[in-house]
This record gives structure tokens, C-alpha cells and sequence, in this order.
């Protein structure tokens, strides 16, 4: 039997580095290798240019000015400083946070470490399309609100929430407006004056840049305590020596995504179509989790019928793609996300995630079609006989 190809469909899980992003990248890996915060010599200054052209770069796909972004090591710490510290520096003023129950762990953790300190959050529902109302926002707001959290796009079953209207009520209350916009930023128009964000957490790894650095807009009138105490790098807001490689490679990669936002998000709807009909015509029982309509662009999260999720992604010998119900090792719990929307733990239990990107390709989604109904014809038959 030959071995198949190998066809890799979880982006939205991580992306491959650009061979682009890799070339700026080198030269700082290897020869110019300067501390970005040594400006009384040549190599640190060198270090330091590099720095402020990838803020430059990276502040212009956002709609920022680049004294705006903090570089940090990821989405997860972006959250965790706009979050806490936020409640750090309002914690005189006000200790009610308001989130939704299908964020991130990396905001929900947040929350719910602030919550041992004493503050109050309301994990805000969603219908079942796991999107948020924001009427449910405005309802939950009392004098004592800080800090307003909701993700752009949800990672797993890839609905994009209303961020402008609920961005629209945090400014109209004077509320800090933080959006985890990992999945979006490159991938779809973020301007944070338009959505009306304070705080705006994103990271390089989803975007065809390299893993271990991220960004964070902090508005500048926005204050918030950091999480990081040392030499005072980032004008005191993130100490810590710069990562100056992932950090130029950051700046490329949002330029590169800039460049093909438009034409890239239409191409990838384009695929995702493709990907459903196929699916759709060749088996029975297949349900689309998420929003119909308002989803990004890559994203495709299916329940089949009969068939478990973990069973399905074992039997799609050398496609990579995710489970969508997120199952523990021990309890295998289905997903907080398709539980929080209201779906049953069978169509949980069930759900994969399919996320294309720059390689994907016709022949990819085509040839992936034809090894699923493969995959869920045998699963289906070995379970009717069990």
C-alpha cells in the first residue's frame, strides 16, 4: 500500500513560517545578533532599528500608531496583561469584568484568577451559532464594570462575534474594550478605531510568522498594571530582553498579510465552499458548528453523525486537522465551546475542526473529501456492527 501524501488542514491551529519571513529573520539569528536595548553601540543599535521597523509594520495592518504596540511572547500573555492589568489599575473604581463563556482559555483563566482576588465576572451566553448579543452586553453592565473581553472570531468553531456594535457600547460607557483578535488579525480587516478596542491581542504563529512572539494595541489614554517588572523595556509596559528575530519576523509576516488580505480571504472562502459541497454531496449527516454566515474565511468545524471525532482524525491517515470537541485525556469532557452553544455531547464529541491557509490548494481539499467519506463509510459500518 503507498503512503499518502501528506495534506496539512489545522491553520487555525498554527501556520507554516514563510520562506520570506525566514530570510528577514536570519541575518538576527546568526550575524547581527545586538541587543535591542544596547544603543551605545553599533550592534544594539542595529537590534533597535529592526525593532521599530517591524512595530512600524505590524502597528499599519491594524490601523494603530506604533507607539501603541507592545511586543510580548504571545496571544496568551497579550490576554493576560490587557486583562489583569486592566483590573489592577481600575480595581479602586470598579471590580465587575464581562466576558462570554467562549473565549479563550487564556481570557478565561484570566478571569477566573481575577475572581480569586475578589473581582466579579459575568460570563456573558451565546445562541447556537455561539454568537454574543450585544444587548446581553449592554444589560450586564453596572456602575462597578472595568473592563469588557470578547474574542473577534472564536478559534474552534470560527463565528466572528459583533465586536464594532459591542466596541460602540464599551466607548459609550467608558468601559475598556479588550478583543482577543488571534484569529482574525491577517486574516480579515481589524482597525482598531473601528471596532473601538482599547486592547487588541494577536500573534505571530497564525500568520505565516514564527511561535513564541505576539503583540498587544494598548490604546494609549488606557492604563494597565504590567505583568513583568525588570529593565523597562516597551516604555515600562513589557520588561524582558527583546526577541529580536521573532520580532522582525512578526513585522514581515503582517506586512506579507497586509499585502493579500483581500484577495487571500476570498481565495479561502472560495476553498471553504468548495470543501462543504463536496462533503456535503458525498455523506450523509454532516452539521456545520459555528455561524452559517458570519465565520472566518479558513474555517470549517463539522459534527458527522455516528462517528467520534477522535476515531475520525486516527482514520485520516496524514491529514492533519483537530478535534473540535477538545476531549480531556482522562474525563473526555466535550468542548466548552459546542457545549456553550447548546449541542448535544454526541454532535461535540463529533466535531473536527478543517482550517486551510496559503498551501492549501483544489487538490488538497479535493483529495481530503474523498479520504473522509472513506473514513466516516468505515466508521459507520464498524459501528453498526459493534
Amino acid at each position: 500500500m503507498s503512503e499518502l501524501r501528506l495534506i496539512y488542514m489545522d491553520h487555525n491551529a498554527t501556520t507554516p513560517l514563510d520562506p520570506r519571513v525566514l530570510a528577514v529573520m536570519m541575518p538576527y539569528l546568526t550575524t547581527h545578533f545586538g541587543n535591542a536595548s544596547s544603543v551605545s553601540h553599533t550592534f544594539g543599535l542595529e537590534a533597535a532599528s529592526a525593532v521599530d521597523v517591524a512595530r512600524t509594520r505590524v502597528a499599519s495592518l491594524i490601523g494603530a500608531t506604533p507607539g501603541e504596540i507592545v511586543f510580548t511572547s504571545g496571544a496568551t500573555e497579550s490576554d493576560n496583561t490587557a486583562i489583569k492589568g486592566v483590573a489592577w489599575a481600575s480595581r479602586e473604581r470598579g471590580r465587575h469584568i464581562i466576558t462570554t463563556s467562549i473565549e479563550h482559555r487564556a481570557v478565561l483563566e484570566a478571569c477566573r484568577f481575577l475572581q480569586m482576588e475578589g473581582f466579579q465576572v459575568t460570563y456573558l451566553p451565546v445562541d447556537a451559532h455561539a454568537m454574543v448579543n450585544p444587548d446581553d452586553v449592554r444589560r450586564a453592565i453596572t456602575p462597578e464594570t472595568i473592563l469588557i473581553s470578547v474574542m473577534h472570531a472564536n478559534s474552534e468553531v470560527g463565528t466572528i462575534q459583533p465586536v464594532q456594535e459591542i466596541g460602540a457600547i464599551a466607548r459609550e460607557h467608558g468601559i475598556a474594550f479588550h478583543v482577543d483578535a488571534t484569529q482574525t488579525v491577517g486574516k480579515l480587516p481589524v482597525e482598531v478605531d473601528s471596532i473601538q478596542a482599547d486592547f487588541v491581542a494577536f500573534s505571530g504563529h497564525k500568520i505565516y510568522g514564527p511561535k513564541g512572539v505576539g503583540g498587544l494595541y494598548a490604546r494609549r489614554r488606557r492604563r494597565f498594571v504590567p505583568l513583568n517588572s525588570g529593565g523597562g523595556q516597551e516604555k515600562g509596559r513589557r520588561s524582558g530582553t527583546y526577541n529580536t528575530p521573532g520580532i522582525v519576523g512578526m513585522g514581515m509576516a503582517c506586512e506579507l498579510a497586509g499585502a493579500d488580505l483581500a484577495a487571500e480571504a476570498v481565495r479561502l472562502r472560495g476553498l471553504s465552499r468548495r470543501f462543504m459541497e463536496k462533503v456535503t454531496a458525498r455523506i450523509d449527516g454532516v452539521l456545520l458548528n459555528g455561524h452559517p454566515e458570519h465565520r472566518l474565511p479558513n474555517n470549517l468545524n463539522l459534527s458527522f453523525e455516528h462517528v467520534e471525532a477522535e476515531g475520525l482524525i486516527a482514520a485520516l491517515r496524514s491529514v492533519a486537522v483537530s478535534s473540535g470537541s477538545a476531549c480531556a485525556n482522562e474525563t473526555r469532557e466535550p468542548s466548552y465551546v459546542m457545549k456553550a452553544l447548546g449541542a448535544s455531547d454526541e454532535r461535540a464529541h463529533a466535531a473536527v475542526r478543517f482550517g486551510f491557509g496559503r498551501i492549501t490548494t483544489e487538490a488538497d481539499i479535493d483529495e481530503v473529501a474523498g479520504r473522509l467519506e472513506d473514513a466516516v463509510r468505515r466508521l459507520r459500518t464498524m459501528s453498526h456492527v459493534a
